[in-house]
């Protein structure tokens, strides 16, 4: 449905022109020029935010030009200013345990109307929703070449009513869409399929308007999509609800933290050591409510992967959301990710203009700051009580131990079947052994690095007990 926007548009409604296509847009530059403050070093993050303000500005959405004004405020006042502002995201990611629900309500909604004599018709998200079915699939076959589709199979035999539930809402509602299980975790074909980086829509007067890609998601790792410059964050099912009638979102204007990056990660370590330190220091450093920003010249040797893999982690260390400017890390991935050339013409051209863009001079304001060398990174692991917890893996040996010695209590020792034969188990073994990780099992170059060390165990004879349960829930989509 189009888009209705901000009626006052003379002063910041520019056009564009990118690749085959011409579009409008709300410019951060002409509010500056217009007199509405000095926005030239908001963070990239917190630019999102204000081109939502001026794109609703005097259109009945109850944001006013003291709401814009605010964001120059905040930046002449180092990063500080707590004004509630209403924002509204672009569109709504649901998955299939939270997202049920949702699609219901419409549905009772529908009832509800055609009771009173009303159009059942007009019951519609006003933004664009996604609900991707990954959850629910259990694991039931393991260990052989059929086991995923046999795990497929069965999620369809248990949950056959859901589906054409969820097959006749696809149909019934506009602006809906259902991906169906088997095709990956919701925040992975997030970042691969549905994200743009700068969204497209028409408004009221037929014209096509664009403006940054944004979200919220009935899942707290929502903010994976941050490491591709879409700023998105978990919420529950009721405020998801809302954003997809086109309520907005209250907010305070958040506090900024700044994480630079410098030097590059060196050989035998991955994102998941590089997130771990990065979670013990933020945990440290206090971001709860507040945004992270991640900068500095180490972003250059940080492929979008690892910076996905960075910004799923934002609920483990406390943050709304942990961001990553646009900058031509995020044009080659959505270029190797199969995006339309007009549309990567369009992010580029839009964050260039719009002040999104990350470049050699890119230095904004920031509330706080702090920083990491990549190259002192070193294979780490965490807990097991608690992610802040970092710990490299020399010292593990030892932290095993102790636990160990201080934290098991031994329950009388138990037969268990397996396959007919009958083994003792007692505390400490493994009886299951699962990774599945929205973090760690959606970067190709863990993925690589997990399949050489398995090839390698194969090599040397190593296998499973024969009582463990094994899965790897891949998430590449």
């Amino acid at each position: 449905m189009p888009i209705k926007v901000g009626l006052d548009t003379a002063k910041t409604r520019k056009t564009l022109t990118a690749g085959k296509q011409s579009v409008a847009y709300y410019s951060i530059p002409a509010a500056q020029a217009a007199g509405l403050g000095d926005f030239s070093r908001l963070p990239a993050a917190l630019k999102v935010v204000l081109e939502n303000m001026l794109r609703f500005e005097d259109g009945g959405f109850s944001v006013s030009v003291d709401d814009i004004k605010a964001f120059a405020e905040w930046g002449a006042n180092g990063g500080q200013n707590p004004r509630e502002i209403a924002y509204r995201p672009a569109r709504v990611l649901m998955q299939d345990f939270t997202g049920v629900p949702a699609v219901v309500d419409l549905a009772a909604m529908r009832d509800g109307i055609k009771a009173l004599g009303g159009d059942a018709q007009q019951i519609n998200p006003l933004n664009p929703v996604d609900l991707v079915i990954d959850h629910s699939v259990m694991i039931d076959e393991f260990g052989n070449p059929r086991a995923f589709q046999m795990n497929v199979d069965r999620e369809y035999e248990r949950n056959m009513e859901r589906y054409q539930f969820l097959k006749w809402g696809q149909n019934a509602f506009q602006n809906f869409r259902v991906v169906p299980p088997g095709t990956g975790i919701c925040h992975q074909v997030n970042l691969e399929y549905l994200a743009q980086t700068v969204w497209t829509d028409t408004d009221q007067t037929g014209a096509t308007v664009a403006y940054p890609d944004t979200l919220v998601g009935t899942d707290s790792h929502t903010t994976m999509v941050n490491g591709l410059a879409v700023l998105g964050w978990g919420v529950g099912g009721i405020e998801a609800e809302a954003a997809m009638l086109g309520q907005p979102i209250s907010m305070l204007i958040p506090e900024v933290v700044g994480f630079k990056l410098t030097g590059e990660m060196v050989e035998g370590t991955t994102a998941t050591d590089l997130v771990l330190k990065v979670v013990q220091m933020l945990r440290k450093h206090g971001v709860v409510g507040k945004f992270v920003e991640f900068y500095g010249e180490g972003l250059d040797h940080l492929p979008l992967a690892d910076r996905a893999t960075i910004a799923n982690m934002a609920p483990e260390y406390g943050a709304t959301c942990g961001f990553f400017p646009i900058d031509g890390e995020t044009l080659r991935y959505l270029r190797q990710t199969g995006r339309d050339e007009d549309r990567i013409a369009l992010v580029e051209a839009y964050a260039k203009e719009n002040g999104f863009w990350r470049g050699a001079d890119y230095a904004p304001i920031y509330s706080s700051t702090l920083e990491l060398d990549m190259g002192t990174i070193v294979p780490a692991i965490s807990g097991p009580k608690r992610p802040q917890d970092y710990l490299p893996l020399t010292g593990a040996k030892a932290a095993f131990a102790k636990e160990m010695a201080e934290g098991f209590k031994r329950p009388n020792d138990k037969q268990v079947p397996v396959a007919g034969e009958d083994y003792t188990m007692s505390s400490g073994k493994v009886v299951i052994a699962s990774i599945t990780s929205c973090t760690n099992t959606s970067n190709p170059y863990v993925l690589i690095g997990a399949g050489l060390v398995a090839k390698k165990a194969h090599e040397l004879g190593l296998t499973r007990k024969p009582w463990v349960k094994t899965s790897l829930r891949a998430e590449i989509f």
